[in-house]
């Protein structure tokens, strides 16, 4: 995906925490705002469910085989 450049103004306190954050994870400012903003967009959880949605596809019948009927009742 190309990339947009994007100017923000934050004042010093901000800007300072931004780089010492984004260096703790080892990753640049840039790449730190943009997880954010991903985080924040929910694109990280959509993508989460979208493979936890894939998983249990693939693992249905697993499933069906361990909460079939013979174990009602136990739980």
């Amino acid at each position: 995906m190309p990339k947009t450049q994007l100017n923000v103004r934050v004042d010093e306190a901000t800007a300072e925490a931004a780089r010492q954050r984004a260096l703790q994870r080892g990753m640049s400012v840039n790449r730190y705002i943009e997880e954010l903003v991903k985080q924040d967009a929910g694109e990280v959880g959509h993508t989460f469910v979208e493979a936890a949605a894939d998983f249990m596809k693939q693992y249905e019948s697993v499933f069906a085989e361990e909460s079939g009927p013979e174990r009602e009742g136990t739980r």
